[in-house]
């Protein structure tokens, strides 16, 4: 990896920076497509590719083999925790993509290319047969992802790569939902009483994650985050908010996506059976299943109330109208684990008075009892 500095002038579009850059410092191994070794870099390009929920882009070079290139404007993205986490997840035996350049004060990167195989249709297709299958491909998917988070949960706790998980953090996360999602979106108007409802829901949810073992954690373990490899492995991308915080956040990630549901059954199924070989591994001490499973369902409440308040803010700030979609998964969600935790009746009754009448008014609804089947 080099880290190299742009002298892109102040007139150059981002784009054209980012092109410049890349003709000046792509490594000399790599030659465009169709030419010989060593040509000019006249030829090269860069094609966009759908971008994440951050302010990255990212653009595909016409190189062999292909290579990605990516600006992440330094006043949003923290490129220095991206390179340093990368390369302590690559040390871990994690895949992530190699990074062959990078210009901290441009954010620029050029990074080897994982291609497009998401995880997340590979098991979208394997759902329509899920319930007469055997279950076996997602199994194995699932065994391949668990392998890369075990070696994540195994990494050391060093804060000096990985920040803490700490209660504030998870506050303000869970804040994204009254402000984002509850006034802004719905048009709700809380008062005095509604704030101290949510102020103990959202108490009681970070002590619970502030209780658990504390472990490196990926924070967007999802199948959207999740590549397949041509060697039949797990490629881990978008790495750079990693923590260090609760051990049961990347399984709600992993088993209730934002993005795939799978039967209740399934999932308890194998968030019990990963917590075993964490224990066996000495990641967690012996935990009982009924402990793990209250930790797994307080944690799914934070995340998907945090995600409501993202989502949200998403389309209301950014204009990424397609997270809208999502949201109905994220309320199913909300309201399956609430239903899991008796001590959580008053905010469950709170979000069915003064949320879930305001759904059928949005141009995003559909029914979220149904939302994922």
């Amino acid at each position: 990896m080099t880290n190299l500095f742009s002298n892109c002038s102040p007139n150059m579009s981002d784009f054209t920076c980012l092109l410049e850059w890349v003709k000046n410092f792509l490594p000399h191994s790599f030659r465009v497509q169709g030419l010989d070794q060593g040509s000019s870099w006249e030829h090269l390009s860069l094609t966009p590719l759908n971008g994440d929920a951050g302010f990255r882009q990212y653009f595909r070079l016409n190189t062999e083999p292909s290579l990605i290139a990516v600006s992440a404007p330094p006043e949003h993205e923290n490129t220095p925790a991206f390179v340093d986490i990368s390369l302590c997840f690559q040390q871990a035996g994690i895949p992530t993509p190699i990074i062959y350049a990078v210009d901290y004060r441009k954010g620029f990167l050029l990074l080897e290319d994982y291609g497009d195989q998401l995880l997340l249709p590979r098991l979208l297709s394997e759902q329509l047969s899920f319930e007469q299958s055997s279950f076996d491909t997602v199994n194995e998917l699932y065994q391949a992802a668990e392998t890369e988070l075990l070696k994540i949960q195994q990494i050391d706790s060093n804060t000096d790569i990985f920040p803490h998980y700490d209660q504030q953090r998870l506050l303000d996360e869970m804040n994204l939902f009254p402000q984002w999602f509850v006034e802004q979106l719905l048009g709700v108007e809380l008062q005095d009483a509604d704030r101290e409802i949510l102020d103990k829901t959202f108490s009681l949810l970070a002590e619970s994650a502030l209780e658990q073992p504390q472990v490196v954690v990926h924070r967007d373990f999802h199948a959207r985050n999740l590549m397949l490899l041509p060697d039949g492995a797990i490629g881990v991308i978008d790495f750079q908010d990693a923590v260090i915080g609760p051990f049961t956040y990347d399984m709600v990630s992993l088993y209730r996506d934002c993005y795939i549901r799978w039967p209740g059954d399934y999932v308890s199924q194998r968030t019990l059976g990963y917590a075993k070989k964490a224990e066996a591994m000495g990641i967690i001490p012996n935990i009982t299943e009924a402990q793990i499973m209250r930790w797994f369902n307080l944690m799914g409440l934070q995340r998907h109330i945090k995600v409501l308040g993202i989502f949200a803010r998403l389309w209301l700030r950014d204009g990424k109208a397609h997270y809208l979609g999502d949201l109905p998964l994220v309320i199913r969600y909300t309201m399956e684990q609430l239903s899991a935790s008796p001590d959580l009746k008053a905010f469950q009754h709170w979000f069915e008075q003064r949320v879930l009448p305001q759904l059928s008014k949005q141009s995003w609804h559909q029914p979220w009892e149904t939302a994922g089947d």
